[in-house]
């Protein structure tokens, strides 16, 4: 794989020609910017912004100030290649708070594991319905913890959205020990590009280290392969990480979420 090229085209497609990633959202595009607005439980933020040191500052102040008039806590989706160097320190500047870094890794989905190979005991759901969202929902807060249930119930609201209303656009998925959720996942389809998107796979504490998170890969892989998608794209946790690189997965750069809240 050419690192370059396809950081260049994963730059182009997913970034400068984002789309909106869910129903109820719109993908704006002002001047050098590419953001994305919709409701609450929404992602809001900037995808892509082609800025220099004499423009950054003031097309952060007034990114502030439109996510602010819509009432909108916003990421500024920050990538290690971009451009000013200190665009991170002018974030921080302006009341940016930096989240945990992720490392953005990318593979050829036809060069990866196919076959979900998951621990005995343990079974790969669909996710379909509402009901399947409310197994989601839960797989999410036993393997995050309580704290995250507002974000767990945020993220159901989209995938019930998507699954309603555009359901060629994303494959949910949640791995069941007998009657209890251990861990779910996702896989967002960008129609036109290269790339398909892998989400979630956070897992329950004593079923960590017993090959789940590869399992929902190989799942959610062979369903890309099928489609005809080229490449898979995962923004990867230091736990995660080192999983991906096994499969096969190569790191193009380092994405920090910047969040501005109201």
């Amino acid at each position: 794989m050419d690192h370059q090229a396809v950081l260049a085209a994963y730059d182009q497609q997913i970034r400068r020609g984002a789309q909106a990633d869910s129903p109820g959202v719109r993908v704006e595009r002002d001047g050098p910017v590419v953001r994305q607005i919709g409701a609450a439980h929404d992602w809001n933020g900037v995808h892509w912004a082609d800025l220099d040191v004499s423009t950054a500052d003031s097309v952060i102040a007034e990114q502030v100030r439109y996510f602010t008039s819509h009432d909108r806590e916003f990421e500024w989706k920050l990538h290690s290649h971009d451009r000013p160097a200190d665009l991170a320190d002018r974030l921080l500047a302006a009341g940016f708070v930096p989240e945990p870094p992720e490392a953005v890794m990318v593979a050829e989905a036809a060069a990866l594991p196919q076959e979900p190979k998951q621990p005995e005991g343990v079974r790969l759901l669909p996710v379909t319905d509402a009901a399947g969202v409310r197994l989601m929902t839960r797989a999410h807060d036993i393997a995050f913890g309580e704290d995250s249930a507002g974000l767990g119930e945020r993220l159901a609201q989209r995938v019930l959205t998507q699954l309603t209303e555009t359901p060629d656009a994303v494959v949910a998925v949640v791995a069941m020990a007998g009657d209890e959720p251990v861990s779910s996942a996702r896989m967002e389809f960008s129609p036109g590009t290269d790339f398909a998107g892998l989400w979630g796979g956070g897992t329950a504490p004593r079923w960590r280290g017993k090959g789940i998170y590869r399992a929902l890969v190989a799942y959610r892989t062979r369903i890309a392969v099928e489609r005809g998608c080229r490449y898979l794209q995962v923004d990867a946790s230091d736990d995660s990480r080192p999983i991906l690189r096994r499969l096969g997965f190569a790191q193009l750069s380092v994405t920090t979420p910047y969040v501005h809240r109201p």
